[in-house]
């Protein structure tokens, strides 16, 4: 799998040695060796810069075309969660539930542009509403207990 996930001509190296996106791609073959159905992927580009994140997504997008494998990705960032996703969870604040199922109806392949369409930009503000009204509810939990 080594030429699959970029990786060709690293087999020997060590973690430290590698770049924060090749390290990500490593920790991602991993997880696709094991063979699952499912794979849970929790902020797996959270600490990489905006243009390795991006170059990463586009990846990923890559891997899953050939693999066909369900992802459930967790992320804060909504771009992320557009560009990647067939389905949207928004989250409540304590306790956690889920508030709203938004699914993206967005062609594939998803090239990076695609963030400019008027279509991602109307799903964004959607989901940013729905994001912010939960943090303002926050907000408000926080200032009644103190």
């Amino acid at each position: 799998m080594l030429p699959e996930f970029g990786l060709t001509g690293f087999a020997d190296h060590y973690p430290h040695q590698l770049l924060g996106g090749m390290r990500q791609r490593v920790a991602l073959m991993r997880t696709f060796l094991f063979e699952r159905d499912l794979l849970l992927l929790d902020e797996p580009f959270g600490a990489l810069d905006a243009l390795t994140r991006s170059r990463m997504q586009h990846w990923l997008l890559d891997i899953w075309a050939r693999h066909r494998r369900t992802v459930l990705f967790i992320t804060h960032d909504i771009d992320e969660a557009i560009v990647l996703g067939d389905k949207v969870l928004v989250m409540t604040a304590r306790p956690g539930t889920i508030k709203s199922e938004t699914v993206i109806d967005l062609p594939r392949p998803r090239d990076p542009s695609i963030v400019l369409s008027p279509e991602f930009i109307g799903l964004k503000q959607r989901l940013l509403a729905e994001i912010e009204e939960e943090s303002r509810k926050t907000f408000a939990q926080e200032e009644r207990a103190s």
